[in-house]
């Protein structure tokens, strides 16, 4: 990973601040792209304190904002000539119905659209790059979801659970339509499921999505167990050329039936461009 640019989402705590860290001692400088200036001040610290001359460059975005969301990317673009992975690591869900400022239910405007906005913004310049690769960090919880262009964003039914499953099966659709476009470039795209992991992940959910969490504690894997899926698409030379494939415990796994689905891939990218365009 020597003098390779990773960005990497959500890079300030759990496995995203693994996944930092680890490309980081390989070479790699990295970009943390990061809501919290404080958070993430203190992780880069932690970082270039354990691995002597890390790089580590800090761009500000609050994905729940889509003028942030293009105000980073522009920064990132601007400063950068090569993007030699992305990996979209960030993730919410929210405690109740809520909406973005953008209009947009929460957990689907960050999880959802946060990805595909970013990342598309940044494509010129990943493609540019030749032999990049683009990581979406999913979750297995994409088998409790479904995909409805009637009722996307759960105006009826909410649950916050449910727009979870959801945001992470559309993460795993993003990938395939994704891949699908790449086919005639260098660049693969993969997505992932990190395992159960130990995080404050839960606390950013209901009361009884943090009670699950703190029973569960014990019998969920470590950030840094979570972040080894994310690494190894990251940089493991096995899945040079892989493209569109989804992965769990540095493997390929095939995801449930409506996660395969290349129309429902293509009509989420159809009306994401209309929301990005036009929110």
């Amino acid at each position: 990973m020597e003098n390779k640019l990773c960005v990497i989402t959500g890079a300030n705590s759990g496995i995203g601040f693994e996944t930092a860290k680890e490309l980081s001692r390989q070479g790699a400088y990295i970009v943390m792209v990061c809501r919290n200036e404080e958070k993430a001040e203190a992780a880069k610290y932690a970082i270039q304190k354990e691995v002597s001359g890390a790089g580590i460059d800090i761009v500000l975005c609050d994905f729940s904002i889509q003028a942030d969301i293009r105000k980073a990317a522009e920064h990132i673009n601007q400063n950068y000539e090569k993007i030699d992975v992305l990996v979209n690591n960030h993730g919410f869900i929210a405690k109740k119905y809520a909406e973005t400022i953008d209009g947009l239910e929460a957990t689907f405007g960050v999880n959802h659209i946060g990805y595909f906005l970013f990342t598309t913004l940044l494509l010129h310049k990943i493609i540019a790059t030749g032999r990049a690769r683009i990581v979406n960090v999913a979750s297995n919880a994409h088998r409790g979801g479904n995909f409805d262009p009637e009722n996307l964003q759960l105006k009826s039914g909410f649950s916050p659970m449910k727009a979870y499953s959801n945001s992470k099966l559309f993460n795993i659709l993003f990938t395939i339509e994704l891949a699908e476009r790449l086919k005639e470039t260098e660049v693969t795209v993969n997505a992932l499921h990190p395992g159960v992991v130990r995080s404050n992940f839960g606390n950013n959910g209901s009361l009884l999505l943090g009670l699950f969490w703190k029973v569960g504690a014990p019998f969920m894997v470590s950030n840094k167990q979570g972040a080894q899926t994310s690494i190894y698409l990251a940089t493991s030379p096995h899945v040079e050329g892989v493209n569109g494939a989804y992965f769990a415990n540095s493997k390929a796994v095939t995801p449930r039936k409506q996660a395969r689905d290349l129309e429902a891939a293509k009509k989420l990218w159809e009306i994401s461009e209309k929301i990005v365009s036009y929110g």
